[in-house]
């Protein structure tokens, strides 16, 4: 049965409104404090981050940014939260991958789907790092590899939460070097660290940004990255010492689903403008930090090649998806 044309004219003030609305809604955004959800413990680098990050929102912004932690489950608890919140830009949570990646792909019921974090803008990634106290036994890679094959299951490596980057990294070094290790899974790297200060786990499969602010206290055994890192040049990577292990984290910040693309826009450029800061860029480089520079369409594609990349890789280490 076909529809009276009166309808036409309705349905179409009704999609100018709706259109009308949000240019209205972005014009004035943002008009009260943001909240930025951080899904890690505090002290890890999604905290740190978020921590030099507020001050330079709030000026590009013009608008207070307050930041709230949702712990638990890798980052699950805090991003099956997000995709529930009020799709109007005033709550924005730090994303981290592989973790919105692998989780959803590993667990069945994450509580959330990639796709259901709307992408805004990628700033950062860091590099795994394997590390052990400065008066740990081994001195080297090699004679961490050579104690692992001689006691399966007895070397503990600490990382922060489960299917994320450290995750991997540990499962890839088992792979690599044919050993069987005991990944211990904890809130966040800033949590895991004292629990290898205190003796707890072996060493850490952590980030050369926990690396680099222990570096008195931490011995770096091997650096998952294609080239050492300019924070501590003596550190050799995974690949020189003839491991092809090369993993890390990125990291940055979504909305929930339909929230209007204006606003995404403010938010992505606000992220923008401040990992183009010089006084920003200098704290970052010298945490060891390196900025991305990925908009909502850019960093939404990567987010799709990256999803392809560790099926494959998953797949091709025999892991069950």
């Amino acid at each position: 049965m076909r529809l009276p044309r009166v309808l036409a004219p309705v349905a179409i003030l009704s999609l100018v409104a709706l259109m009308f609305g949000q240019v209205v809604a972005a014009a004035g955004f943002p008009e009260k404090p943001i909240t930025y959800m951080i899904c890690f413990d505090p002290g890890g680098e999604s905290d740190i981050t978020a921590r030099l990050q507020q001050k330079y929102l709030e000026e590009v912004l013009k608008a207070k940014v307050v930041i709230t932690y949702k712990v638990g489950g890798g980052g699950a608890v805090g991003w099956s939260e997000l995709i529930r919140s009020k799709p109007d830009g005033y709550t924005i949570a730090g994303d981290n991958l592989p973790h919105t990646i692998l989780q959803p792909m590993q667990r069945g019921d994450a509580g959330y789907t990639t796709e259901q974090l709307k992408r805004v803008y990628c700033f950062e990634s860091t590099p795994c790092a394997l590390v052990v106290k400065k008066d740990s036994p081994f001195k080297t890679l090699d004679d961490f590899i050579a104690f692992a094959k001689k006691n399966p299951g007895a070397v503990t490596l600490g990382g922060s939460g489960s299917w994320t980057a450290n995750h991997l990294g540990t499962i890839e070094l088992e792979k690599a070097a044919g050993v069987k290790l005991t990944y211990i899974p904890f809130t966040g790297s800033g949590s895991a660290t004292p629990a290898l200060l205190g003796g707890h786990v072996t060493g850490l499969m952590t980030y050369t940004t926990m690396a680099a602010q222990q570096l008195d206290k931490f011995r770096i055994l091997a650096v998952a990255a294609p080239k050492r890192s300019a924070v501590f040049p003596d550190a050799p990577t995974f690949q020189e010492l003839g491991y092809d292990i090369v993993e890390g984290a990125y990291r940055g910040v979504s909305v929930p689903p339909n929230t209007p693309e204006n606003i995404v826009k403010i938010i992505a450029d606000a992220f923008e403008k401040v990992n183009k800061n010089p006084e920003f860029a200098k704290k970052m480089a010298e945490l060891a930090f390196d900025l991305e520079f990925m908009g909502p369409a850019e960093y939404t594609k990567f987010i799709q090649t990256r999803k392809a990349y560790y099926t494959d890789l998953l797949k091709d280490m025999d892991i069950k998806q």
